[in-house]
């Protein structure tokens, strides 16, 4: 289906944290998240408005710590308006190749955010779902790299929930006795609490860059997650905080002569992005036996098959990097080890990104993992903001009835919904792009 892109929108709304989140160099406590709304036209004279969201990060995309938040805020502003100028002159063709992925992570945050906005609207044209269209190719993609895409996102099929990986920031109070106050809105707050609470059994674990204080930190830690009488799984996220492998390799071997360690290192399923990214690409990996995986560094689209020569295993998957990225490095994984002919998956894709917020931005992130076969998802955008509290009723109360597997409505707002540590995620099939409802664009500003 070919079409072109009519006009573009971009919005933006303010997001403030219930608790403050610390992850590399930064600690959080609000931002805001942008909003793309895309108007196409199809060549038989059809028409429809798609959309996206994706938070306006800082420190993440750019870690300069030279450069202020807002400084950071205003690069990813600068690409998605570049990106809005490239699109809007590209005439008529497919959403393949409407696609304009950028090299550097901040210069791809525009086209990521509209060719999420831009798909949403071909798939609203066509009356099909996310799910339907990249089955049946309606995005047009062709052969890559020698792999018949087209046969690879045919045999993709999606499930009916995922479980949600608990990250564990830095600053995140493991007990009670770490909290010097507390937020008192009556949802969790300490590691402790969330257990509990939502009977999550997949973590993801921070770590700051200075082995014996890591040490310590995860000990206390597995002092809560060695309680859970079923087995847990954990990811461990160096956030570029190492200098070089030598400093890993260092870090994991404390680790595993810990004793207090024990199960938590044994539980542990892979480490993500543990050494900065202007030396993670330099040099093979070597000296820990565990999956290592790339996300900062994942920066273009030949990072992972360089990643993959230096002994990397994996690579995350982010709408904020790119939606067909994703996919292709879905059958890059599906080829390689294909190749290596083993019983269990060498190559594999995690699911990451802390900062998704309900609504749009949560929504088509997990049918993307969904599809993607990925059955674990990093998602703390319900721990962090207290859900849909500070939207306008209306959007609340439509997302609300729209997904009813998704969300709840407790403590005053509607927020996302976790059972036994899982996310439902069935009403994701829908028209569009895993949303049947959308945003109260009169409740956003333009973007300056």
């Amino acid at each position: 289906m070919r079409f072109a892109i009519r006009e573009i929108s971009l919005f933006e709304r303010d997001v403030r944290l219930r608790m403050p989140f610390r992850f590399g160099v930064v600690t959080l406590t609000e931002s805001p998240q942008a909003f793309a709304r895309c108007r196409i036209r199809t060549e038989d004279g059809r028409e429809a408005w798609g959309a996206a969201a994706e938070l306006l990060a800082p420190k993440w995309f750019d870690k300069n710590p030279a450069l202020s938040n807002e400084d950071n805020y205003e690069q990813l502003r600068a690409s998605l308006r570049a990106a809005r100028g490239q699109y809007l002159a590209h005439g008529m063709d497919s959403a393949w190749r409407h696609s304009m992925p950028a090299k550097g992570l901040v210069e791809n945050y525009g086209p990521a955010l509209l060719d999420r906005a831009i798909l949403d609207g071909l798939l609203r044209c066509l009356g099909i779902s996310f799910f339907q269209g990249i089955n049946q190719n309606a995005i047009g993609a062709e052969s890559y790299e020698g792999m018949d895409l087209p046969v690879h996102f045919a045999k993709l099929k999606p499930s009916k929930s995922i479980a949600a990986r608990h990250t564990v920031g830095l600053v995140d109070p493991i007990t009670a006795a770490d909290q010097t106050e507390r937020v008192n809105d009556g949802l969790p707050e300490t590691l402790e609490e969330v257990v509990a609470c939502y009977r999550q059994r997949w973590f993801k674990l921070k770590v700051g860059g200075d082995a014996r204080a890591d040490v310590e930190r995860l000990s206390a830690i597995a002092a809560v997650l060695d309680r859970i009488p079923e087995p847990y799984h954990a990811s461990l996220d160096g956030n570029e905080q190492y200098e070089d492998m030598a400093g890993v390799t260092d870090l994991w071997s404390k680790l595993k002569s810990e004793p207090r360690l024990k199960r938590l290192v044994d539980s542990i399923i892979f480490i993500e992005q543990p050494v900065k990214r202007q030396k993670a690409l330099e040099r093979n990996i070597a000296g820990i036996d565990k999956p290592v995986i790339i996300d900062e560094s994942d920066d273009s689209l030949d990072a992972f098959p360089r990643a993959k020569e230096l002994g990397y295993r994996g690579v995350s998957s982010k709408t904020c990097k790119g939606l067909y990225k994703s996919l292709i490095n879905r059958a890059r994984c599906e080829q390689w080890n294909g190749e290596k002919k083993g019983s269990d998956p060498f190559y594999f894709m995690s699911g990451e990104d802390l900062t998704i917020q309900a609504g749009l931005a949560l929504q088509q992130d997990l049918a993307l993992v969904s599809l993607l076969g990925i059955t674990h998802v990093e998602r703390n955008g319900h721990h962090y903001v207290n859900g849909m509290a500070d939207l306008p009723q209306g959007e609340q109360d439509a997302f609300l009835s729209a997904h009813p597997d998704l969300y709840e409505r407790s403590h005053g707002a509607v927020r996302v919904k976790i059972t036994d540590g899982k996310l439902a995620i069935e009403s994701l099939g829908c028209q569009g792009y895993a949303s049947s409802v959308m945003p109260d664009w009169n409740s956003m500003k333009r973007m300056p």
